[in-house]
This record gives structure tokens, C-alpha cells and sequence, in this order.
């Protein structure tokens, strides 16, 4: 074939600083798509293969090589593929954004079984000239007769083409590397760029040096293999030793036996799994096998919890494995990484069309080759189809935690205080997800006790049932009078009106106590343990937002901090007018002791006399001030608006006692400070100031006891 020159067919000269600046925001992306390239190119040789139409060459293995070489800043993409014709050169490389795959399948639709290749949109391979000044193409193709053909071009719009070298059916492209790109002629960071994108893709890739000296390896004769060169065979005697035998004899014995060795040229590695976990059915995979794919991808040390192998084929083809891991703090839940794969070409990390927002907080895998993909491969359309895969996915992880938490709950509460951040997250995120999941959720309580809401609810009627038998068996025991009687009649007549009255308002709610810090919180859970009362434990930052999710989708339940207020439970029966007088005694001493005239302070006769004090935050207050921290809201402070804090003083302890007997006591004012310290301390941490004269106070008054 005569060398000639023509024009690339393209519509505008200006395309190739387009796409050498705009085609793909990363530019090591061209080692992705030529290497995907030579994969369809071999995908098709396969094919055509099965369908009679070639025949392999006895000595043929697919592969792709890739060889680097710093000296000329070159780098070299070989693949054994199908090759092409100089007519189809120029119908697949010259026609900018012509795909050969689709032509390809289109074709041989009626033929194959299943579509496996990768490319469909003709663009992959300019990318090429993002990081080159010229880039050749020696290609032969498996068609019978067929000529080599050599192809070149610098960037331009013009091309050359003519006859070739290349003496095997298959294709090379050498990139000529521009000056911002010889990094990619060094082996180390073509071996990073290569386990980035080509991990997983489905022929073997192997990468080498330019005129690398050759290394060598020695094996056991028996182990070797047709296509090894031998360099040299190594005869090594049997190893002997003298020993003493149970006779106390010494005695010659054969500690290794004679062995035939060879050494030969060291075996080239391929850099990729070409068979990755995901591919497989469930059923052939153990758990070793899915703890160490774990590791190797994720490079996490810390074991997965447990995980989800996906494997679908209709109405979509998806695979994939989704990984729950173990969190050793709130902030780790952020840092998952969901895979996205095309036919075991990387595609990008944790694109929100397909995955679920809440599911990227996990770690995992997902390979879908009927994905919509735009001409980078980094995005994906927002359409119907990504919407029922997203659906799908989200469906599957809820039946897996929701059939564990049913036939497996002792592993279910195993797991639970490290899966509860992502299955909280994602109803609030995910309105399907929240359905399929609420029934699950689990509540931890102060004793350990894992309870669902039903079951906390049917506890807390529980408790309610008890207390109403035990004023029943009261009013039995009462002996009534006529008079009494009659007025219970009229009563009744009221409450049948009040509870007709009563069935147009909201219903019920039951309240549940909350703890987010034990340690903290520790005497309000004393007091909740003498009171024969539970709280749920709530300590993770999303927990703030999912009690307001739960609380929206039922009437019935409200949630509240054990500090928030000093429950019934806790209090003895007093005169309202003592608790009065005393509040106002009290509040004087404190304001002006505290130099605080806004101290909000109530005085409650509680039944644990030992409890001097406590502060309640109200739980209104709490959450505003938990939800301007977590949005820090237009960088305002919190404290900007305080909470509705108060001061409970105990009248049954001594302390407060001295304090209502003694309003000028030499030690009243230094009693106040450090009842007002006590109580926040229990609520929250003091600042360094608070707690510096907290510390110096209470040196003071261990001193005075000293004396």
C-alpha cells in the first residue's frame, strides 16, 4: 500500500486543543481507555472466535502489555486483539467519535450472547493526545490476508497512513509523551495509574521496562511450564546431616533430598485481578476470601462487619459487594468509598445518581455494564434507569439488615452500635429506606438491653399497667360513701364529656428519656436507676437529627434528655407554697452570689436526699444549640442564643437546707458557687475558667475541713 496523507474528519480544527484540555478533567485517564480499547479489541477476537470466523495461533495468550521507557519518553499499549485494516483505521480512527464497539455489536447482535465491550462512544482514544506530541498506531488485523498498517499523527488535523511492520494480529500504540506527561514513562507512576482504572478489567496486563536488564527466578524442575526459558539447570545433591539416634548412636541422615532445578527468565506478573470476587456467585465465595478482597482494595486493617455480594441479571445486569465496616469513631462514618465499575473498568468513586447518598458512607464495589455513561465516563445521566438501580440497591441492603435483625439478632445487637450511624443516616436520607427500616431500629439502653420501638413501647405500657393496678387496688380498699358516690356519678358525666373532647386532639405521646454521655450524665442515670426508670443511650452525632425524623413520623413518641427536666418520679409531694417561698429565698441567694440576675432557679424536694443539685437544659433549647453546632449556621455562635437552662436545688439535702436556715452564713456564698458547679458539671464540661475556680474552691473547702 502506498503512503498517503489525508484529513482528519472532524467538524471543527479547533477539537484537539479540546480535547487535550477539556475531554477528561483527569488526565491520566488515557491509560483507563486505551487500555479498555485493547480489551474490546480482544473481547471481539474472542467472539469472532466462538463463532468459527478465526483461529487462534497455537502459542496465542491474550494479554496487554504496557512498556514504558523514560530514555525516549515513550510509552507503548499492545494489545492481541482483533487489530484493523487500513480501511477500518480510517472508519474508526479518522472519524472522531465514531464508536467501533457499537458498529461492532451491531453487526453481531444476532450472534452473541451478551455484550461485554466496554467502549461506545469512539473518544477514548484521543485521549491519547492529552499528554502527547504524537502518537503512531501499528496495528494487523485477524481478517485473512490483511497487511500491517502503520498510523501517525501529531496533533494536528492531518494524518499518516501507509504500510506496516507489525508481524502478529494485534494493535500497538506509542505515545510520544509531551513535556508536562514523562511522568508517565516512569514505571513506578504507571504502575499507580494502572491499579487506580485497571484493577479488575478482564485480560491480564502486564507492564515492563524498556530494555530492563532480565531478571531471573529458580523453581523446581517440576514446575515448569511450556512457555518458560530456561536459562540453566541446577542439580542440588541430597543434604545430610550426622545426628544421634535414640541409642545415643550417632548416625548420617538425609535431612533434604536431591532436587533438579532450573532457573529461568523471571515470569512476568500480571498487575490485575482478572477474575474479581464480584463476579462470582455468593454461593462460591467464602468469608476469607471476601475479608481479604476487603483489605486489598479498601487497604483497611480492621476487619468488615459483615457485607452484601449484589448479583443481579434482570432486568439490569449488577454485581457488586457492599461492605459495612467497623467505625472506631463518630467521624469514620464519613469516610467510605463505593467503586463504580463498567464490565471491571473503574469508573469513579461514589457517584450519588447511582448510589445511594446515605450507602456512600459505606465501602464496596458495584459493576454495572448497562450503565448510561457520558463521553468521560466520570458522570453519569440522571435518567429512569440509574433511578431503578439506585432503588434496587437500597432495597437490598434494608432485606439484608432487616432479615438479620429477624433470624439472627443476637449478631444483629453485635453489630448494631457500629451499623446504626449508616441505617439512621439513610432514613433520613431515603423515604423508601426509612419504611423498609424503622421497625428495625434498635435502642440501646442504659442496662445494655437492645429494644425496637415496639418493644420499648410495649415496656412502657407495661410500667403504666402497674401503676394503674396499684391505684385500683387502693380505691378498692376505700370505703365509699353515698355521698361520695353521687359525686363520682357526676365526675364520670364529666370525664365522658372531657374524653370526648379529648378524642379530637393529638394523641398521647409517650415519652422516651435519652442519655447521649454516661459519664456526663451519670447522676441523672443513678437517679433514673433508684426511680426504677430506663433512658435509651444516644450518643452518636446523627442521633440529634434522627429522634426529630422519628418524632415527624410518629405522633405518639416524644424524645427527651434525661436532664431536661426532673420528673414526677423523682420528686416527693410538697405544698406549692413552700416550693414557692423557698424558690424565691433561693433564687435571691444565688443571683447575687453567682452575680448572674438572669439564673433561672426552682427549688423540687427530690427523694434522694444525697443530690444537692442538678441543671436542666430544656430539650427545645438543647436541640437548637445542637443543630446551629453541627451547620455552625453563617459562622454564629451558639451561645448567642442560651438555652433554657435551670437550676434544681434538692430542699431534702443538708446543703441547700443550710443554705434556707443560713441566707448570711459565713459559707453561703462559697456553698452557692459550688452547688452552681456541681450541677453544671453533671450537665456539661466547665470551661477553663469555671474549672480553674472550681478546683481552687474546692481546695478551700477541704481546707476548711482540715482545720
Amino acid at each position: 500500500m502506498a503512503t498517503r496523507t489525508g484529513s482528519l474528519s472532524i467538524n471543527s480544527e479547533n477539537i484537539f486543543p479540546i480535547i487535550k484540555k477539556w475531554l477528561y478533567s483527569d488526565h491520566d485517564i488515557f491509560v483507563r481507555e486505551l487500555v479498555s480499547n485493547g480489551c474490546d479489541a480482544i473481547t471481539k477476537l474472542r467472539k469472532l472466535e466462538m463463532l468459527g470466523e478465526y483461529t487462534y495461533p497455537e502459542d496465542h495468550r491474550d494479554s496487554i502489555q504496557v512498556i514504558v521507557d523514560p530514555d525516549s519518553k515513550t510509552l507503548q499499549f499492545t494489545d492481541t486483539g482483533l487489530g484493523m485494516t487500513a480501511e477500518e483505521v480510517e472508519e474508526y480512527i479518522t472519524q472522531i467519535a465514531f464508536s467501533g464497539a457499537t458498529a461492532f455489536l451491531e453487526k453481531y447482535k444476532d450472534k452473541t450472547a451478551k455484550d461485554e465491550i466496554i467502549g461506545h462512544f469512539g473518544l477514548g482514544f484521543y485521549s491519547a493526545f492529552m499528554v502527547s506530541d504524537l502518537v503512531e498506531i501499528d496495528t494487523l488485523s485477524c481478517r485473512e490476508g490483511a497487511s500491517p498498517v502503520h498510523w501517525e499523527c501529531d496533533g494536528s488535523s492531518e494524518y499518516t497512513i501507509g504500510d506496516g511492520t507489525r508481524d502478529s494480529v494485534g494493535t500497538t500504540i506509542t505515545l510520544h509523551l509531551n513535556e508536562d506527561s514523562v511522568e508517565f514513562s516512569n514505571e513506578y507512576r504507571m504502575r499507580e495509574v494502572l491499579e487506580k482504572y485497571c484493577s479488575f478489567m478482564p485480560v491480564e496486563i502486564y507492564l515492563s521496562k524498556a530494555n530492563a536488564p532480565q531478571e531471573y527466578e529458580t523453581i523446581d524442575e517440576k514446575d515448569l511450564r511450556e512457555d518458560d526459558v530456561i536459562v540453566e539447570r541446577i542439580h542440588e545433591d541430597a543434604k545430610t546431616e550426622e545426628k544421634e539416634n535414640e541409642n545415643g548412636e550417632k548416625e548420617v541422615v538425609e535431612v533434604s533430598p536431591a532436587s533438579d532445578k532450573v532457573k529461568i527468565n523471571k515470569r512476568p506478573v500480571p498487575l490485575n485481578d482478572i477474575h474479581p470476587l464480584w463476579t462470582k456467585h455468593p454461593n462460591e465465595c467464602s468469608d476469607d476470601e471476601y475479608r481479604t478482597f476487603y483489605r486489598k482494595v479498601f487497604n483497611d486493617y480492621k476487619e468488615p462487619l459483615f457485607w452484601i455480594h449484589l448479583n443481579m441479571d434482570y432486568p439490569f445486569n449488577l454485581k457488586g459487594i457492599l461492605y459495612f465496616p467497623k467505625i472506631n469513631t463518630e467521624y469514620d462514618s464519613i469516610e467510605g468509598t463505593i467503586k463504580l465499575y463498567n464490565s471491571q473498568v473503574f469508573i469513579a468513586d461514589n457517584i450519588k445518581e447511582v448510589i445511594p447518598e446515605f450507602l456512600m458512607l459505606l465501602k464496596g464495589v458495584i459493576d454495572c455494564p448497562d450503565l448510561p455513561l457520558n463521553v468521560s465516563r466520570s458522570a453519569l445521566q440522571n435518567d429512569g434507569f440509574v433511578k431503578k438501580i439506585s432503588d434496587y440497591i437500597t432495597k437490598k441492603v434494608a432485606d439484608k439488615l432487616t432479615g438479620m435483625c429477624k433470624t439472627d439478632r443476637e449478631n444483629y445487637e453485635k453489630y448494631w452500635d457500629d451499623i446504626s450511624p449508616f441505617i439512621k443516616y439513610g432514613c433520613i436520607k431515603d423515604e423508601k429506606f426509612s419504611e423498609r427500616m424503622m421497625d428495625y431500629i434498635l435502642y440501646k439502653d442504659i442496662d445494655g438491653k437492645y429494644q425496637t420501638m415496639k418493644e420499648l413501647l410495649e415496656a412502657n405500657k407495661g410500667e403504666t399497667a402497674e401503676g394503674e393496678n396499684a391505684a385500683e387496688e387502693l380505691s378498692e380498699n376505700s370505703v365509699k360513701s353515698a355521698s361520695e358516690e353521687t359525686a363520682e356519678g357526676k365526675a364520670d358525666e364529666a370525664a365522658a364529656e372531657d374524653s370526648s373532647e379529648d378524642s379530637k386532639k393529638e394523641p398521647e405521646k409517650t415519652t422516651i428519656y435519652y442519655v447521649t454521655d454516661e459519664t456526663q450524665q451519670s447522676q441523672y442515670i443513678n437517679m433514673f436507676r433508684e426511680a426504677g426508670q430506663t433512658a435509651v443511650i444516644l450518643r452518636h452525632n446523627i442521633d440529634s437529627a434522627f429522634i426529630s425524623h422519628v418524632e415527624r413520623l410518629r405522633e405518639d413518641v416524644k424524645f427527651q434528655r434525661i436532664d431536661a427536666d426532673v420528673t414526677e418520679t423523682f420528686r416527693e409531694e410538697v405544698s406549692e407554697d413552700e416550693l414557692k417561698e423557698q424558690t424565691d429565698q433561693l433564687t435571691a441567694l444565688f443571683r447575687k452570689a453567682l452575680g448572674n440576675e438572669k439564673l433561672n432557679v426552682k427549688v423540687e424536694k427530690l427523694k434522694n436526699a444525697s443530690v444537692s443539685s442538678v441543671m436542666t437544659l430544656s430539650e427545645e433549647g438543647r436541640r437548637m444549640q445542637d443543630m446551629m453546632k453541627m451547620y455552625n449556621m453563617y459562622g454564629m455562635d451558639p451561645d448567642m442564643f442560651p438555652a433554657d437552662q435551670t437550676l434544681i436545688l434538692n430542699s431534702a439535702n443538708v446543703l441547700v437546707q443550710y443554705l434556707l436556715a443560713n441566707p448570711e452564713g459565713e459559707y453561703t456564698e462559697l456553698i452557692c458557687k459550688q452547688l452552681y458547679d456541681l450541677a453544671m458539671l453533671a450537665n456539661r464540661p466547665l470551661n477553663p475558667e469555671e474549672m480553674t475556680a472550681f478546683i481552687a474552691r474546692s481546695n478551700e473547702i477541704m481546707t476548711l475541713l482540715a482545720k
